[in-house]
């Protein structure tokens, strides 16, 4: 009898995703194979260790337990003269295994909690992460790893849609009622507790994933269309003068800053003129976006330029809950009806862009997109506007020839 750790032996798995690792069993001409319950990449996987990874030595000294483990009910079934049945062995195997770190009373957001922090993510995804813990706790309908089912991911995903999020300032001032959390935000609550649960069963916590069994299930629910400003809304923001040294005209110039940079907030917040190089009189740049890390092109239009030099060739640093709650205010004084937020800046820097003839391939390099199909809403914005011009016009020639 001989036992080995083997990958995707079926072949199904395909380029770019994780793959099974399981014992294969041979016996008297027979093979058997028992999931392991870890899951890598095929380059995570040479030489029957695992490797590329850091937390291979973790995974390693898992994989060698499990198989071990399942060698040992294997010999008991010979030595009792029953036949090898792989369904009986893994349910010995992982009915009987107690983790070593979380024992029989583990909890997995005790685990999701000392987790995530050594994850290195970046300070707006780590929110997130923070964020979808509290809504866990709070909901109190995973606590414990038995408590990780569909059934229970379902619940979840009732409990958000019947939350309502916190209202800005500015809301509160004009007594807006609290919204529901929206399609969007509950959909990054599930990407966060699906990643979670992923890792969990790639280190062998858990056998599988609930979110397997609930593929399409949850809908990002985002708009085909973009909301942006126009140039004549473009221009009563910026013709705005806050106090200096205020919170409100931080939050403006920031604003104008993204307007023609088309840079994400995150990527405001780590800028650094540093990173810039003069090439023929201009500021240029090939970075990567702290949310994503995909390349970017960015060159300081003149607007841009003049906040750095106001602020010493630097950006003002702003609380993402302060410069949004600021923008809103600053857009209901500008009389513009759009509520802003940061994002509002990036739309419009793409519109802008895609209007005055730059090809979608270059914006989308500008932005930092991973495909260009996401770029592809902004073009959709302009054809909406053409047609709405050719509306107005429509409009106009019914009335002359009534007249």
């Amino acid at each position: 009898m001989t036992s080995v750790i083997v990958f995707d032996h079926r072949g199904r798995v395909k380029r770019g995703c994780p793959g099974p690792l399981e014992v294969r069993i041979t016996h008297e001409g027979r093979v058997y194979y028992v999931s392991t319950g870890i899951k890598v990449l095929r380059n995570e996987w040479r030489n029957s260790e695992i490797v590329n990874r850091p937390d291979s030595d973790i995974l390693q000294s898992r994989l060698n337990t499990i198989e071990h483990a399942v060698m040992l009910e294997v010999n008991r079934c010979l030595e009792a003269h029953k036949p090898i049945n792989v369904a009986d062995i893994r349910q010995a195997v992982w009915g009987a295994r107690v983790d070593a770190h979380s024992g029989s009373q583990a909890k997995f957001l005790d685990w999701f909690a000392e987790t995530y922090p050594a994850l290195h993510l970046a300070a707006g995804t780590a929110a997130h992460y923070k964020s979808t813990l509290a809504r866990l706790r709070t909901c109190a309908l995973m606590n414990n790893w038995a408590d990780v089912t569909v059934e229970n991911v379902l619940k979840f995903d009732a409990y958000l849609h019947n939350l309502q999020r916190k209202r800005t300032d500015a809301e509160e001032k004009m007594g807006v009622v609290a919204p529901a959390l929206t399609d969007a935000a509950v959909y990054n609550h599930h990407k966060v507790l699906k990643a979670m649960i992923s890792r969990a069963v790639t280190i062998g916590k858990l056998q599988g994933n609930p979110y397997d069994r609930l593929r399409g299930q949850f809908k990002r629910g985002e708009k085909e269309t973009v909301s942006y400003l126009t140039e004549e809304e473009v221009a009563a923001f910026c013709a705005q003068r806050p106090v200096p040294g205020s919170v409100m005209a931080a939050a403006r110039d920031l604003f104008v800053f993204q307007l023609y940079t088309g840079l994400a907030y995150g990527d405001t917040q780590v800028f650094d003129i540093k990173d810039y190089k003069q090439v023929n009189g201009k500021w240029v740049n090939v970075g990567r976006r702290i949310k994503t890390g995909v390349p970017y092109v960015s060159q300081l239009l003149p607007p841009a330029v003049e906040v750095l030099e106001r602020y010493g060739m630097q950006l003002p640093k702003l609380d993402n809950r302060a410069y949004n709650s600021s923008l809103k205010a600053l857009g209901m004084a500008a009389g513009i009806s759009t509520p802003l937020h940061s994002h509002v800046a990036r739309h419009t820097f793409a519109t802008w862009m895609l209007k005055n003839g730059a090809k979608i391939e270059n914006v989308s390099r500008m932005l930092g997109h991973t495909n260009i199909t996401q770029t592809q809403r902004y073009a959709k914005v302009l054809a909406e506007s053409v047609h709405d011009d050719f509306d107005r016009m429509e409009k106009l020639l019914k009335k002359e020839a009534a007249d």
